[in-house]
């Protein structure tokens, strides 16, 4: 089964429904699912409090991917006109050299207990280490299922942590920090679990008064990584040679490097692939997101997610490591049917081979961010995927929407007032 499939983004959208389905061999089951338009506003109500309603975003597909030798087709949920184009026509540039490699650490999550305000930090440091198997056993009771599964506690260790803000007096803290390997759960709820189970004994050990109890979502044992090498001739524009393109690419990335208002960017561009994955699929994306942005900035400067470099033969070599806590169970994933869609239409999957994948699509949307704005500039290339919502934002019918953006591509004028007169100027025809 192949990811490729030509002229895709030219059907509509009942003939891509059917097109993915002859494809990729899918079942009528998880086909019926998508036709269903979604959640109902009963399946809603089950999620959160107080619906009134459902909102909808664009549900597509990446096509075009080839990660570790597999092909791949993505679902990704996300309005932006531009981010769908350009990750398909980055996956399909990258196919003839092999496409992505990715790989990810264990689903290991960090929690934390908090003895705030301590005033004996030695005491309750030797005090809290003597603890230490106690509180392992007890650790590892408390999801005896995950640990039958191959997950668990992996490790507990103590922090002392410093309050120092200048102006303020100083306090001490000490963190009881625990790694839990969730399996294929995202693992938020089982790690506070956790923590909350362990408290009273940390208390009690330490004999002093615990603070929070919570997960950590710097995930930095759960990192994900996708490398990708492009030759110079995959890379040339119509007025560039690749050569001179993966030369402004990693000028780009140097530019991220060395100043944060850049990388900010920068990184945006790749959080527009990993958060279309992560809604598509079910999961935190805001905790994904925290997650990034505080391993962006580890050494203390806020930092690129990815590297872009050429070698001397003037091949591009690009990389990307960021943590991505990921599940493929619990949560929304069992009650909302386009999520299971979604999951099933990736294929068989784990939590970790869910985050390789996710790691694959920001470094691709993060190159076709880097080589629009190497060449051409981002403007043109965004503008013109945006006309469809200018069209549609004047009330363009279907039938009218093609001609009305090639209008607007030639005048080079996006603007709704224009795309208002175009419009009418063709209506009185």
């Amino acid at each position: 089964m192949t990811s490729r499939i030509p002229g895709f983004y030219r059907l509509r959208p009942d003939e891509r429904l059917d097109a993915l389905a002859t494809h990729r061999g899918l079942p009528k089951e998880l086909v019926d699912r998508w036709k269903a338009r979604g959640l109902t506003v009963e399946e809603a109500d089950l999620m959160v409090e107080n619906v009134i309603s459902t909102f909808a975003l664009p549900n597509a597909v990446a096509v075009n991917f080839l990660i570790n030798g597999v092909d791949r087709v993505v679902p990704m949920v996300v309005e932006e006109p531009s981010v769908l184009a350009a990750v398909s026509n980055m996956a399909q540039l990258t196919r003839a050299s092999g496409g992505f490699r990715a790989d990810s650490d264990p689903a290991r999550m960090i929690g934390q207990i908090q003895l705030p305000d301590v005033q004996d930090v030695p005491g309750v440091l030797a005090r809290l280490e003597a603890a230490l198997p106690a509180l392992r056993d007890l650790a590892s009771q408390v999801h005896p299922r995950l640990a039958e599964r191959g997950g668990g506690v992996r490790s507990l260790s103590l922090r002392h942590v410093v309050y120092d803000a200048p102006g303020d007096p100083v306090e001490n803290m000490v963190v009881v920090h625990f790694v839990l390997d969730c399996g294929d759960a995202m693992g938020a709820n089982m790690v506070n679990t956790v923590a909350e189970r362990l408290a009273p004994m940390v208390e009690a050990a330490a004999g002093t008064d615990v603070g929070l109890r919570i997960l950590s979502n710097l995930a930095d044992q759960r990192l994900a990584r996708a490398s990708v090498v492009l030759p110079p001739e995959a890379l040339g524009t119509r007025g560039l040679d690749g050569t001179e393109v993966a030369r402004r690419i990693a000028s780009a990335w140097r530019f991220a490097w060395a100043d944060p208002y850049r990388a900010a960017t920068h990184n945006k561009g790749v959080m527009n692939g990993v958060d279309a994955v992560a809604l598509a699929t079910g999961n935190d994306w805001r905790a994904i997101e925290a997650g990034a942005h505080a391993w962006a900035a580890r050494d203390g400067r806020y930092r690129p997610l990815t590297r872009w470099t050429t070698d001397p033969t003037g091949h591009l070599h690009g990389a990307i490591e960021l943590p991505l806590q990921m599940g493929i169970v619990g949560g929304p994933i069992r009650v909302h049917p386009t999520v299971r869609s979604n999951l099933d239409l990736l294929g068989s999957l784990t939590a970790t081979d869910l985050a390789c994948v996710t790691a694959a699509v920001g470094l691709a949307q993060n190159l076709g961010a880097l080589r629009a704005l190497a060449t051409d500039g981002i403007q043109q290339g965004h503008m013109r995927m945006h006309a469809r919502t200018v069209a549609a934002a004047v009330g363009a019918r279907p039938d009218e929407v093609a001609a009305l953006i090639a209008d607007l591509v030639c005048e080079r004028d996006f603007s709704v007032e224009r795309a208002a007169e175009l419009l009418a100027a063709r209506r009185s025809q």
